[in-house]
């Protein structure tokens, strides 16, 4: 299976309370990315998830998808459908006991582990939010493609998708499109390290 990440940033790079009120860190501007989803940028929403063939968590994004979606009985729903009837793998040592049906818990070697589920036979492995996962992923080189859909927004506080120190990464952009509502989606496959000019 192809390993894809799926995350809505800001411009500035702020990931959390995306969709919703979070207030971990004195975070107090949630909801800043639901607005400015139009109905082309809903509509590519849904195609990824019913694109997916399983899901892997965080295991705090895992909890807030399960006591969101996971409690949600509207299958025809593109996201509830898929949430709910496709395999669901969390990365954690702390969760032993998940609620959500078909969940496994992934913990001890997580590399071996999700190349093991990498190896599959299938489309792909999706990972929606969890950014502290997606970071551990890149630092780990197991990342296959990133989704980024770039709201036009700068929310000026927040934990950001990418720390101020970390690995760097070339990316090969591999699809553009923007959404009219001014969302635009960027697809990038990691590329190694990055060049740098000399002199």
């Amino acid at each position: 299976m192809k390993l894809t990440t799926n995350t809505q940033v800001s411009v500035d790079g702020v990931m959390q309370g995306n969709g919703g009120p979070d207030r971990r860190g004195g975070f107090e501007r949630g909801g800043w990315a639901r607005p400015l989803f139009d109905t082309e940028a809903m509509s590519f929403v849904d195609q990824a998830y019913q694109g997916a063939d399983a899901f892997l968590f965080g295991r705090r994004t895992y909890e807030l998808f399960a006591g969101y979606w996971g409690v949600r009985e509207d299958l025809a729903n593109p996201i509830v459908g898929a949430l709910n009837t496709k395999p669901k793998y969390v990365a954690s040592n702390t969760l032993t006991d998940p609620k959500w049906a078909d969940t496994t818990v992934l913990s001890g070697d997580l590399a071996a582990a999700i190349r093991e589920l990498k190896a599959r036979p299938g489309g792909e492995l999706q990972v929606h939010g969890s950014g502290a996962l997606v970071r551990w992923l890149l630092e780990n080189d197991l990342v296959d493609e990133m989704n980024l859909l770039v709201v036009p927004v700068i929310v000026g506080q927040g934990a950001r998708l990418f720390p101020d120190a970390g690995p760097d990464k070339a990316l090969d952009l591999v699809e553009s499109r923007a959404f009219p509502k001014g969302i635009t989606l960027q697809v990038y496959r990691p590329a190694g390290r990055p060049r740098y000019a000399t002199g």
